[in-house]
């Protein structure tokens, strides 16, 4: 090999080293993340709580970062739901269905997309769920479904009020139709809730749409959103294709959802436990007359066949 071929491939090993890209994992394993002005050591995102302190980005995060911030760190309960049976249809694309839950369940460390807890906020007793967006999109199957509805039925049965925070792109193609009866079964569960006299509060976070959008999350007793959250059904482009006409500046966030009538409120990530905390207070004690009420009718009623004589 002469002088020149070895300058030549020294060239080229560098060329390589300037052009490779950054992988998926290099990104999530480093200590930085971009925002508005650039790089953003994600310590310094942290202390904001992961909100961004010069553009008020509300950056996307995890369930126990969720949770931690709603009732305080590791003070909460967090369930084991039930996990149904790993694909049922046997799906495969370019990967294996099994191979892709397998992948999601060990980068989230988390069974299925959403996590159900129980905790205290302003020292009301409530049960919540929410959901993973790196657990495939945060979206809808069956093991979704049966979280969801695990958090329903413990908050019935301990008469506490019930708060989803909802996220993911709809419900799961791998699961087709066990997919879409997740909506209908939230639905009707949500019903039962409600039967009972229990708020439901929902807070839609980035990105929520779809199948989402279409159940659960738009059956609140009040919807709260976080500033510059994604809320739609369809995409945006679709939408426009369709109409042919200019969409509105700033449609389907969450700012022009409310002025819209979807979405009662907006409220910063470091206000919501506060925000919360006194809307169970007002919905609880309205439910609590609504409840004694009921119970003095019951009492001073007569049976049907006395009534009758």
């Amino acid at each position: 090999m002469n002088w020149i071929t070895k300058i030549i491939k020294a060239g080229e090993k560098i060329k390589t080293a300037f052009h490779k890209r950054a992988t998926k994992a290099d990104v999530a394993n480093s200590d930085w993340t971009s925002c508005c002005r650039g790089p953003i050591l994600k310590k310094d995102l942290e202390k904001n709580l992961w909100v961004c302190p010069d553009c008020n980005k509300h950056h996307r995060i995890k369930p126990r970062q969720r949770f931690d911030i709603l009732f305080g760190k590791n003070n909460y309960e967090i369930f084991k739901t039930p996990i149904p049976k790993d694909d049922p249809l046997d799906w495969k694309d370019s990967k294996s269905y099994k191979d892709r839950l397998k992948s999601a369940r060990k980068k989230t460390d988390m069974e299925c997309g959403m996590m159900v807890v129980s905790g205290s906020i302003n020292n009301i007793k409530v049960t919540a769920v929410a959901s993973d967006f790196d657990f495939l999109g945060a979206s809808m199957a069956a093991a979704e479904g049966e979280a969801f509805l695990y958090g329903i039925q413990y908050a019935i049965e301990n008469q506490t009020p019930f708060l989803c925070i909802s996220a993911g792109g709809g419900m799961r193609m791998m699961e087709s139709l066990i997919s879409l009866s997740q909506m209908t079964r939230t639905t009707i569960a949500i019903n039962e809730l409600k039967k009972n006299n229990l708020p439901y509060l929902v807070c839609i976070t980035d990105p929520t749409a779809g199948g989402i959008t279409a159940s659960y999350a738009m059956l609140g007793d009040i919807h709260i959103a976080e500033p510059g959250a994604l809320i739609a059904f369809a995409g945006a482009r679709v939408i426009q294709g369709t109409v042919k006409e200019e969409l509105p500046e700033g449609f389907q966030k969450s700012e022009y959802v409310e002025k819209t009538g979807f979405v009662d409120l907006i409220v910063e990530r470091k206000d919501l436990s506060d925000k919360i905390g006194t809307l169970l207070s007002i919905l609880l004690k309205k439910n609590s007359v609504i409840n004694s009420e009921e119970n003095e009718t019951s009492e001073n009623s007569q049976p049907l066949t006395k009534a009758a004589s």
